[in-house]
């Protein structure tokens, strides 16, 4: 996922757009590049690699004077990562530059059409292709910068968010978006433009957001105009309050933001549920909940839309709906659900889950959900995002912002989230009885200080990371809530250190990976003493019996799996359909030590974006 900043205003641009790119390396990138204008002339530096290696490029080679420029963090779609392909990208004339994220799907249409009217091309981009045909319509229809890029956008299909300056109109910038979020940070004679809020927090608490179609033309000493891509239509600005804060996206003393928010999960799991479990009273209050209540209680089945660890948490949540509230439910991949022609019916309800909320694949199952008339709800992390507008209602899981690629808290808040709505539904539908509804809320109310002393096993994980580190494959297995934590703890491990991991319900062993054991296949297992258990020790005597390594995530105080495995990681108790919440905190752990110990880029893995906003 690309990363955009764009400054103009009373400062220096350069050391605004700087720090903005190192705040939006978490998106993911291959590349990077910066354009100032000093007065005179478009100044341009960019470089395959990471914005360091832009630093100490463009300080070499360009002056670094000027209070408007643009910069790009670019995630390699068309054209390979390297040096001419980064962006930003100048117009034939020199006159315009742009960067882009997204994808312009006719781009090789409108590309042979640019070369017949004799455009050069210089990059394998399609974001090069944009900025030619906006300076073609600006100069065959004589038009200032907003209106070419307005006609120009008209033109283009696929997804888009784009920052375009005009070194003809020097106190200007024009700002877009389709599909991929794009906010404004206002502040006082200066405006700020990136692909979120964290580059232009220190500068400005107020934001904008574009909506889809929607684009900004920003002039110094002038006001914001916003108008509507296809009919011209003014927008008034909506601004709002940002929710977060400089200290929550740097690291705090911590060696990697992964690590960072794996021990911020106590308190933002109790961020989470504030205001909403009322443990003593026996209520749950979420207005999104109860303003829609009815459409849970008269639905047929529940949907759950989802990405990733997202998907994951969606997995545990169906086995929470199911038990507490008896209403059924499937879990989709988003990224298949928009393309199978799936049935929706109006008597659905679909739950769109999302840390970032502008996941491309879900927003468009949300659009899909919303024709076919299901009442949509969504789950999500980041105020103001794409999916907490598309959606009729949904809940925020507050867990500040994740700046770290593999997901972690965000994990733990989406199950919260959902528990909570889950209970809530089984309290109106009279499918739980009120003394394990009062059991389940009080529990509830005590997974933040579990949280935190599962926390204190790192340095048993440590130790156990050290003997793994080296494995080429893994196994992850689980039963009933835990095994959709076995997927997520395999997907932690793959994403981050780049060994090979499945995670499967540890029922299913015989039907296949049974064959992979040996003595060099760790096995992770998550045994707490549930309704499984017994079934749990069975797997790990036929592992045993082949010579694989187990890693058992277990009860304290358990005795049975910890005879028979060759490490424990102890948690402490708690119900069966809340240990997801707590099994999952050691994997977390065991995944980020065997990633540093293996020299991986913890934060920012190979090949990954934070947020996939494009197909």
């Amino acid at each position: 996922m690309c990363g955009i900043v764009g400054y103009i205003g009373h400062r220096e641009a350069y050391p605004v757009i700087i720090k903005g790119l190192k705040r939006l390396e978490y998106r993911g990138y291959d590349s990077a590049g910066v354009v100032l204008y000093d007065g005179t002339d478009l100044k341009l530096s960019k470089t395959k690699g990471k914005v360091s290696d832009l630093e100490a490029r463009a300080e070499k080679e360009i002056s670094l004077n000027g209070s408007i420029g643009i910069g790009h963090t670019r995630w390699a779609t068309h054209g390979v990562p390297n040096d001419v392909n980064s962006h930003p990208h100048v117009s034939n004339s020199g006159n315009l530059v742009i960067v882009h994220n997204g994808i312009i799907e006719n781009y090789e249409p409108l590309k042979k059409e640019l070369i017949k009217r004799g455009y050069v091309f210089h990059s394998d981009t399609d974001t090069e292709v944009l900025v030619n045909l906006i300076e073609e319509v600006k100069k065959q229809d004589n038009l200032k910068l907003g209106k070419a890029v307005q006609v120009a956008l008209n033109q283009v299909v696929g997804a888009y968010a784009i920052a375009v300056f005009d070194k003809e109109r020097p106190n200007e910038i024009v700002a877009a978006r389709l599909g991929s979020p794009l906010a404004i940070g206002v502040g006082k004679d200066e405006f700020f433009v990136a692909s979120d809020a964290s580059p232009f927090i220190e500068y400005t608490s107020n934001a904008i957001y574009l909506e889809d179609e929607e684009m900004a033309i920003i002039r110094l000493h002038k006001p914001l105009k916003i108008r509507k891509i296809k009919d011209d239509t003014l927008v008034d600005p909506y601004i709002q309050e940002l929710q977060m804060n400089l200290e929550q996206i740097e690291k705090g003393g911590y060696d990697h933001f992964m690590l960072k928010e794996i021990y911020e999960q106590p308190s933002v799991i109790k961020d989470t549920y504030r205001g909403r479990l009322h443990a003593n009273e026996g209520l749950i209050k979420m207005a999104g909940i109860e303003d829609n209540l009815q459409k849970f209680l008269n639905a047929d089945r529940i949907l759950i839309i989802a990405c990733g660890t997202s998907w994951h948490a969606g997995l545990v949540a169906e086995y929470i709906f199911e038990e507490f509230a008896r209403i059924p439910v499937e879990v989709e991949y988003a990224s298949e659900f928009r393309y199978r022609n799936p049935i929706v019916r109006p008597t659905d309800v679909v739950i769109a889950i999302s840390q970032s909320g502008e996941t491309a694949d879900t927003l468009a199952a949300i659009k899909l959900a919303k024709e076919q008339g299901a009442f949509v709800f969504g789950v999500c992390n980041v105020v103001g995002s794409s999916i907490s507008r598309e959606t009729h209602a949904g809940a925020y899981t507050h867990a500040g912002p994740e700046i770290g690629v593999a997901s972690t808290k965000a994990f733990t808040t989406q199950i919260t989230v959902l528990t909570l709505i889950a209970l809530r539904l089984a309290q109106a539908k009279g499918t739980m009885n009120n003394s394990d509804f009062h059991r389940y809320l009080q529990e509830l109310e005590l997974i933040p200080e579990k949280v935190a002393e599962a926390l204190e096993t790192n340095l048993v994980a440590q130790t156990i990371a050290a003997v793994y580190k080296d494995a080429p494959n893994a196994l992850y297995l689980g039963r009933g809530y835990n095994f959709p934590v076995a997927l997520e703890g395999a997907l932690k491990l793959k994403e981050i250190s780049y060994i090979h991991a499945e995670g499967y319900p540890a029922a299913e062993m015989k039907h296949g990976p049974i064959a992979l054991i040996d003595e060099s296949m760790p096995v992770f297992i998550i045994a707490p003493q549930q309704e499984h258990y017994d079934k749990i020790v069975s797997n790990i005597q036929e592992i045993k019996s082949r010579s694989g390594k187990i890693i058992a995530v277990v009860t304290k105080g358990d005795t049975q799996v910890k005879a028979l495995a060759d490490h424990v990681i102890e948690i402490p108790a708690t119900s069966d359909a809340l240990s997801p919440l707590l099994t999952t905190i050691p994997l977390q752990l065991l995944s980020y030590h065997i990633a540093v110990m293996r020299e991986c880029n913890v934060d920012q893995p190979r090949n990954l974006a934070k947020s996939v906003t494009v197909e």
